[in-house]
């Protein structure tokens, strides 16, 4: 399922259409709760979890012979584990989207996550309307963290002292519009720009940001307070 995309590259998020299935590959090294997951998204009309698996070495694999729209990950795994597997996926220019499972007991693994290129992250006891919602939204080209993932790790980043905004006022404000889902075009008519000035704004922004698009700039911002 492709989302379109704008000059850069970039992804946005598409409505999803009636009737349209989203593939899952879901990789999770703890049985009860792999087969528990799928267990639930077998009662999701549009979603289907096509393969399973028990590390990221395993996911890579059946990947490459089955693709999938959407992965849904553990951060924490044997062998390979989920950032390791981002690392690989991203090196190769593979854009799938990747979902991360997290009890969030550490911030390190967090943050590694995204710098690998993770679109959202999730609580394992999520409900099964939130995490078909999720599945639904970084299959679109979106990102998401849940509330109670971003207030640990934004409380611990205050604990730590508030990082340092390397953007400019105007640029951390089309970052806030670049995460409420809008297009260079659609920012550019909010705040009154050129379309060819936002998209010199959002190259700053993953510059200064060092992002590779702008799904990892809106949660490293989210992340570190920034927006």
């Amino acid at each position: 399922m492709n989302s379109p995309q704008d000059e850069t590259g970039s992804r946005h998020p598409e409505p999803q259409r009636p009737g349209q299935s989203i593939s899952v590959g879901l990789v999770e090294d703890q049985q009860l709760v792999r087969q528990g997951i799928a267990s639930l998204l077998e009662i999701s009309e549009h979603i289907r979890v096509c393969w399973q698996a028990e590390n990221g070495q395993q996911a890579l694999s059946l990947l490459a012979q089955t693709p999938v729209d959407v992965l849904l990950s553990d951060i924490r795994m044997p062998r390979l584990d989920g950032i390791g597997m981002l690392q690989r996926l991203r090196a190769d220019g593979n854009p799938v989207p990747v979902l991360m499972l997290t009890t969030f007991d550490d911030n390190e693994l967090f943050l590694g996550s995204i710098d690998a290129g993770a679109n959202g992250f999730l609580l394992k006891d999520v409900s099964l309307d939130k995490l078909c919602h999720a599945i639904t939204q970084v299959a679109a080209g979106g990102c998401l963290i849940e509330p109670e993932v971003l207030q640990q790790l934004q409380e611990h980043r205050l604990q730590d002292g508030k990082a340092h905004n390397p953007l400019s006022e105007r640029e951390t404000d089309i970052l806030r519009l670049i995460a409420g889902g809008l297009a260079n075009k659609e920012i550019a008519a909010q705040v009154f720009l050129a379309e060819g000035t936002v998209k010199n704004h959002v190259s700053n922004i993953l510059a200064k940001l060092d992002c590779r698009d702008r799904t990892q700039a809106v949660l490293l911002a989210l992340a570190q307070g920034l927006i």
